[in-house]
């Protein structure tokens, strides 16, 4: 097939988790397809990032500009039925790259809805890659107060936005069982979600187990609300547990741009590592990774990583929402302070713990959880949509 990506993040470097999730599933499309990529970039983009790319693609077209940049809204945009995100960063310089390349495609794929609003209107077949609306009911469900009202009106302008924008797709993916039921509830039809789920390097799988440090690890940038969250009810209600165990230490890398530190409960014994050239080491010597997370959609590249590294994961349910894993057998799951506590502290204690949940873990996403697995589940919405006339929203 030829294939016209669009993306709204440059997938090289793979450093965070759609820039992930679109580098190894072009990777493995790029194998058998005649890829264009069309993506953004805020400059002239690095030799080695040039280098990446044409691996990914037989051509690649850069946009020059941000794709998260807010312009003004207009009343046009302020009365629209688009989610106000969408309209003021609609960028035209990418839109008309689609429109011209978009002819010449078997099926156009849009990676993400900041990058499928480049497809709605044109008529080639048309892909919306990873759909998720479970943030937004998250915190709608979570909402307080005055902004409770807020937040549910917001919901609802998204919900309706939703259900329109998938029909206008021959298929539309998601992440996971759980996300595609979401879908299907605000109205999505049924027929046209795919689960395409993350999944995990193949040769993080052939790593070598490294001894082990007290030290428990948090992965994830806390410029992302859902991280910072996570981040701040840990060190509120769990942390100060847990640190009276002599030696221990609480690690959390990603990005800080912008975060205010202070403004997180009192983290003696935390380290704050910012960006890290090599996260994957830093997890292999800890005892476990934590996914205190109580917020978010989709499936959790962190723990599959970790898994896939063998090092032991401790998540809230939320965290491990729609991943096909058994508590106690693949994972532990703590939901309270106290739960949290006895898991950490029997992984530090329990040699034979950790050495069996290493090794399950890592079993299970070998099995079910193989990027080539994920892009295979991909090629075929890819096909249907080829073979599918376009069955406009009524």
């Amino acid at each position: 097939m030829k294939l016209l990506v669009v993306s709204t993040w440059c997938p090289v470097p793979p450093d965070n988790g759609a820039r992930l999730r679109a580098y190894h599933l072009l990777r493995v499309l790029a194998q058998r397809h005649d890829v264009t990529l069309v993506t953004f970039a805020d400059g002239e983009l690095p030799r080695s990032t040039r280098d990446g790319l044409r691996a990914l693609a037989s051509r690649v077209e850069v946009v020059t500009g941000s794709p998260f940049a807010q312009g003004p809204l207009s009343m046009r945009g302020l009365f629209s039925t688009t989610p106000r995100s969408l309209t003021q960063a609609h960028h035209p310089g990418m839109q008309q790259a689609v429109q011209r390349l978009a002819p010449h495609c078997d099926v156009a794929l849009g990676l993400e809805i900041t990058a499928a609003i480049y497809l709605q209107h044109l008529t080639v077949p048309k892909v919306f890659e990873e759909a998720e609306v479970g943030m937004l009911r998250d915190q709608v469900s979570r909402a307080t107060g005055l902004a409770r009202p807020r937040r549910w009106l917001m919901w609802r302008k998204t919900a309706h936005f939703m259900r329109g924008f998938t029909c206008q797709f021959e298929r539309t993916t998601v992440v996971s069982g759980h996300e595609r039921s979401l879908l299907i509830d605000i109205g999505a039809d049924p027929s046209r979600l795919v689960v395409v789920p993350n999944g995990v390097d193949e040769r993080d799988l052939l790593l070598p187990a490294r001894p082990r440090l007290a030290r428990i690890i948090y992965p994830g940038s806390l410029t992302y609300s859902a991280n910072f969250d996570a981040v701040r009810e840990f060190l509120q209600t769990t942390w100060p547990l847990l640190k009276t165990r002599p030696g221990l230490e609480f690690m959390v890398t990603g990005s800080l741009d912008g975060v205010d530190l202070g403004s997180l409960p009192p983290h003696d014994g935390v380290r704050f590592t910012g960006r890290v050239d090599d996260v994957k080491a830093l997890i292999a010597e800890s005892t476990a990774v934590v996914v205190p997370l109580r917020v978010g959609g989709g499936t959790r590249l962190k723990i599959l990583e970790a898994m896939a590294i063998g090092t032991p994961v401790v998540s809230t349910s939320k965290g491990a929402e729609g991943l096909e894993l058994v508590p106690g057998a693949h994972l532990l799951v703590a939901d309270t302070p106290e739960s949290w506590t006895q898991h950490v502290l029997s992984l530090l204690d329990d040699p034979a713990l950790l050495h069996r949940l290493s090794e399950t873990g890592r079993t299970v996403v070998a099995r079910h959880y193989r990027w080539a697995q994920s892009a295979a589940a991909l090629e075929d919405a890819l096909e249907d949509a080829r073979s599918a006339p376009l069955r406009r929203a009524s």
